[in-house]
């Protein structure tokens, strides 16, 4: 096959765009069927390119294991030192990317042709969709920092539309702005950070040429503090965009969008772009361990906080989307561990069986009138079969039980979050160069300030303070091993809360006697084709997903690890060990008792749909239960803390520089003067002979005073 893709990159990541601007220009002029064909078919399109692409690719490694395809459009800014060229990227990383963004993309399109089929908005809705799908597409195909950039804000302002779609109800209005000002306020830290890589990098951002630039050993470790602080500002736009403390609040809340718009966001597009930027930029975050225990830790307070909170929600989408914040806590936990291969994996397999989860969630709200609160459901798999077959697997691939996709990607994450053997012959053979121009700085430093000359340098000198240098490096990298102990407890922990939450929705969605509105189950029914059709081949991929990456350890079996080998590499090599197979097999039946220890616990406490168990427990909780149903309360506390004083201030604001001093002084102030003086022309200027006279009078007489 010899098929070249690099003339088709910018056809992938058009052919959204060309189907979002005609259904956004002229869509009310169309048929429903006309808008749905031309939606559906961009994305499509898209898709069979990217899996063409993917092939073509993989063909091409087989000879050469770093081939990649790259295609320069145009040089987009040019501005001295600085440049930005226009082009795509087309890698192991990226493929894998670009088949989950168009192959979920599509299916929730699909999905929509009947959810939103009664919406009048419809044309409105299957353009943002669309424009969601191409600023996705732009972020992942991207090869540079810039491209990336524009699909990032991209799919921030598509959310905020796609949130805030029934923007006439004021709550979901208000959603969409929470989403689009938090994101913002990740995306200040990631502007920051580019910016110290444009300086950095001597005005360039392109993947490659930033590869090249850190594996300068000497130069990287000279600036070692810099590369943390774009490490952690990078990480800061991850956090916004990904949903993680303290940026989480607004994933919630999207859920104010149509179901539909949910799959997309939490399952295999925007919430992911955080995970994908840290994976891609492995070589920069491999050399600041400090920075990677940040990603990590807060990656596990982040899946155990929302899997907490997921434990006693009602909604059945607040359910599924305190679930996503915690499933990309564990997607941190891999990338802040070093496993980025084991990170991407978890993307893959959690765009499948969360996808699933959200469109079938949107199935039951569909049937049951937009009823959402599972306490008024239970026994649908009576009425919904096809949803509720579709509705378990995906349940089961979530709490990570054998042999569906999350069992795979979800224990390999705990398992190489302890793969921490650090060599330190390798660190310290690949840091030495580093370590001698360190220590030549700082001991001509400390020679000039004491009044010797250069020449007074002894090189014993040099060589013990190299020595120091490299024992506080060596001892501050395996003093950072208990960190990653402690985040394998919190990821074992959310397993089991996961697996607990999943299958207490599942019961009392599903299982036991109808507890809703009597009129509500009559006219229940189950999925028509498109929507049941995406449930199913979700479903599959949510089985069959998982086993690319068997068995865990590196072996020639591994697929999708060896797949994504030429770009991770450099990342892996300093900051990733190895566990012996009996060990990860055996933290594999570990992680799969606790999966099944969660599902147990609910199965003991809401089979059947109800309990008199879960109230007793909830009431013998005390506090903890009321702090987990308020979600810690922290909606509240920034509310208190951030949104009231902001508020205060800009009113104040308002009324003093906006009101006061812009329109009383500035703008009004000089019309009301000229007014005033008119006025006074006016009395004297009215029209009477006599007035007129007195006048010349009084003047004459004035200026025979002022000259006598």
């Amino acid at each position: 096959m010899d098929w070249n893709p690099s003339a088709f990159l910018p056809l992938i990541v058009g052919m959204p765009l060309l189907g979002g601007i005609i259904n956004g220009l002229f869509g009310k002029r169309f048929s429903r069927q006309m808008v749905y064909f031309i939606a559906n078919t961009a994305v499509l399109t898209s898709f069979l390119l990217a899996v063409m692409g993917f092939f073509a690719l993989r063909q091409a490694t087989v000879a050469n294991p770093d081939a990649a395809f790259r295609t320069e459009l145009f040089h987009w800014i040019a501005a001295g030192n600085y440049s930005f060229d226009m082009a795509f990227l087309l890698d192991p990383l990226s493929s894998v990317m670009i088949m989950v963004v168009t192959g979920v993309g599509f299916l929730v399109h699909l999905y929509s042709t009947t959810y939103m089929h009664e919406d009048p908005g419809y044309a409105r809705y299957f353009a943002y969709l669309n424009l969601f799908i191409f600023s996705m597409l732009m972020l992942v195909l991207g090869k540079n920092l810039a491209m990336l950039f524009i699909g990032w804000e991209g799919v921030g302002a598509c959310s905020y539309l796609l949130i805030g779609f029934w923007f006439k109800d004021m709550d979901k209005a208000e959603a969409g702005q929470k989403a689009f000002v938090v994101n913002r306020i990740g995306d200040i830290g990631f502007v920051v950070a580019i910016f110290l890589l444009l300086a950095y990098g001597n005005g360039s951002v392109d993947y490659d040429n930033l590869k090249m630039l850190f594996s300068d050993q000497v130069h990287t470790l000279a600036h070692a503090p810099t590369i943390t602080l774009i490490c952690l500002l990078l990480f800061v736009g991850a956090a916004g965009k990904s949903a993680q403390i303290p940026l989480y609040v607004w994933l919630p809340d999207a859920m104010a969008g149509p179901t539909p718009v949910s799959a997309l966001i939490h399952a295999a597009t925007m919430v992911t772009a955080g995970v994908y930027m840290i994976a891609r930029l492995n070589f920069l975050f491999a050399l600041s361990p400090h920075a990677m225990t940040v990603v990590m830790m807060v990656g596990a307070l982040t899946a155990v906080m929302a899997a907490s909170i997921g434990l006693v929600q009602n909604d059945i989408k607040k359910v599924l989307a305190y679930s996503t914040v915690s499933q990309l806590g564990y997607m941190f936990i891999a990338v802040g561990a070093g496993a980025f291969a084991a990170g991407v994996f978890h993307l893959f397999t959690h765009a499948f069986f969360k996808a699933c989860l959200f469109l079938g969630a949107g199935a039951v709200i569909h049937a049951m009138h937009h009823e959402q609160d599972i306490r008024n459901m239970g026994g649908l798999r009576k009425k919904l079969p096809k949803v509720h077959a579709t509705f378990l697997i995906a349940c089961i691939a979530i709490a990570g039980l054998p042999p569906l996709a999350g069992f795979f990607s979800k224990d390999a994450i705990l398992a190489e979050t302890l793969a921490f053997h650090p060599e330190t012959e390798k660190l310290e053979k690949y840091f030495e160069p580093g370590f001698e121009r360190q220590a030549e700085a700082q001991v001509a430093t400390e020679a000039l300030s004491k009044g010797k000359t250069l020449g007074d340098i002894d090189k014993k000198d040099i060589d013990k303070k190299s020595a120091e240098l490299k024992k506080d490096y060596i001892e501050s990298i395996h003093g950072l091993g208990l960190f990653r102990k402690i985040a394998f407890g919190l990821g074992l922990m959310a397993a089991l809360m996961t697996a607990f939450y999943m299958f207490r929705l599942y019961f009392m969605t599903f299982t036991g006697e109808y507890r809703g509105d009597k009129h509500t189950w009559d006219h229940a029914h189950d999925s028509p084709w498109p929507m049941a059709s995406a449930l199913i081949i979700l479903a599959f991929l949510s089985v069959v997903g998982g086993w690319l990456g068997m068995p865990f350890h590196h072996g020639e079996w591994n697929k999708f690890f060896l797949w994504l080998e030429p770009v991770l590499s450099r990342g892996k090599e300093l900051v990733h060990g190895h566990l012996e197979p009996a060990m990860e097999y055996g933290l594999m039946a570990g992680s799969t008792l606790v999966a099944a220890l969660g599902v147990g616990l609910a199965w003991a406490l809401y089979n059947g749909g109800t309990s008199d168990k879960a109230p007793q427990i909830a009431k013998a909780s005390g506090p903890i239960y009321g702090l987990l149903l308020n979600k810690y309360w922290v909606d509240e506390l920034y509310f208190a803390a951030i949104i009231k004083p902001l508020r205060a201030v800009s009113q104040l604001l308002f009324q003093l520089v906006d009101r006061f001093l812009v329109d009383a002084l500035m703008v009004r102030g000089p019309g009301l003067i000229l007014l005033g003086l008119s006025n006074v022309g006016r009395v004297v200027q009215n029209g009477e002979v006599q007035a007129y006279l007195v006048g010349l009078i009084v003047g004459v007489a004035a200026l025979a005073w002022y000259f006598i």
